[in-house]
């Protein structure tokens, strides 16, 4: 199945883009109260990780206090759902992988949500990798694959929705679907990390940003990025790509940011647009992050931040309609999937 932006209604385009363009006119938003973002995934994970990262500098640029608060469970929809339900006053965000905001619906999740119930802040992309529990007898990702095709392999995921859960999905889909990789769902791509690494499961398929410290330890052994490229970390040997082995291998970029809700006073949003282009589009200690966790330095907003995500929110949208995952048509929030 594959499916095409062309398709994206002009009015969710113009919800998601109404604020595209404000920064050169942006009246300045004072805030006198504390900013929540909610991370809905635990502590230590990919999305909490960089939006620790980003808080500080928005905090500096807003002269306002921003906390962070995890608020984890449901793949992510029940933190997602609280920012949603949350006045829409300016006060309340929430951060995640933008594919999980946009497709909460189709997988019924969240009801009647989608990519326009946000004004969109996007900073870095991540990509997951495949690894394996250091006394695991599997030397590459050939071995792991023959291995999931003849026995029950266990693989630690963030749940369904997560990156890994979406990542082992997509590997279960090219290999032809037989295979016998059972996923463990934890609360957040750390703790599923963790339980790779103490042998609790057998492998991990969550981001290389939540992976990358015990890879370095010795404690995981990574054997394939999902990436058409190497993954370049200092201290890690490179990582193969999955394409080495899968040549037909999907990819799209996996995009992470921070999303204010719709329906706050213009003024918000024209002062975070241009606190992100003034700020965080070269913010030394987000890229600092990115080159040491192995995740790439691609902030954007606005226009630019929609163009950017939507190929791997169409991916996932679709996937789960080829999976039948879905409960809601893609088409329902804007997103058309068309056979091959």
């Amino acid at each position: 199945m594959k499916s095409s932006i062309k398709h994206l209604s002009a009015a969710m385009l113009g919800a998601v883009l109404a604020t595209a363009g404000a920064t050169a006119t942006a009246q300045d938003w004072q805030p006198d109260r504390p900013i929540n973002i909610i991370v809905p995934w635990s502590a230590g994970g990919s999305t909490d990780q960089v939006t620790r990262v980003v808080a500080p500098l928005l905090e500096e640029a807003l002269g306002t206090p921003i906390v962070v608060v995890n608020q984890p469970g449901a793949s992510g929809s029940i933190g997602t759902a609280a920012a949603l339900d949350a006045p829409r006053d300016g006060y309340t965000w929430t951060a995640n992988a933008i594919a999980n905001n946009a497709t909460y619906s189709v997988t019924g999740l969240i009801e009647n949500t989608s990519i326009e119930d946000y004004h969109i802040y996007l900073h870095v992309a991540n990509v997951p990798v495949v690894s394996v529990n250091a006394d695991a007898p599997y030397a590459d990702f050939p071995a792991l694959l023959d291995a999931m095709k003849a026995e029950r392999v266990t693989v630690g995921t963030a749940g369904v929705n997560s990156s890994g859960g979406m990542a082992l999905a997509a590997i279960k889909e090219a290999s032809g679907g037989d295979l016998a990789a059972e996923m463990v769902a934890y609360d957040g791509g750390n703790p599923a990390v963790i339980a790779a690494a103490s042998g609790e499961v057998m492998a991990t398929t969550q981001l290389a940003v939540e992976q990358t410290e015990m890879i370095k330890a010795g404690r995981l052994r990574a054997l394939a990025v999902l990436s058409d490229t190497p993954l370049m970390v200092e201290g890690i040997d490179p990582v193969p790509p999955i394409t080495d082995f899968m040549p037909d291998f999907p990819v799209a970029a996996d995009y992470f940011g921070v999303f204010i809700p719709v329906g706050a006073p213009q003024e918000v949003y024209d002062t975070v647009d241009k606190i992100w282009a003034d700020v965080i589009m070269t913010a030394p200690e987000l890229q600092a992050y990115a080159t040491e966790r192995g995740a790439v330095f691609a902030p954007s907003y606005g226009e630019d931040a929609l163009a950017a995500a939507m190929p791997v929110v169409i991916a996932e949208a679709c996937a789960r309609v080829t999976r039948g995952e879905a409960v809601v048509d893609p088409s329902e929030i804007g997103i058309t999937c068309a056979a091959e």
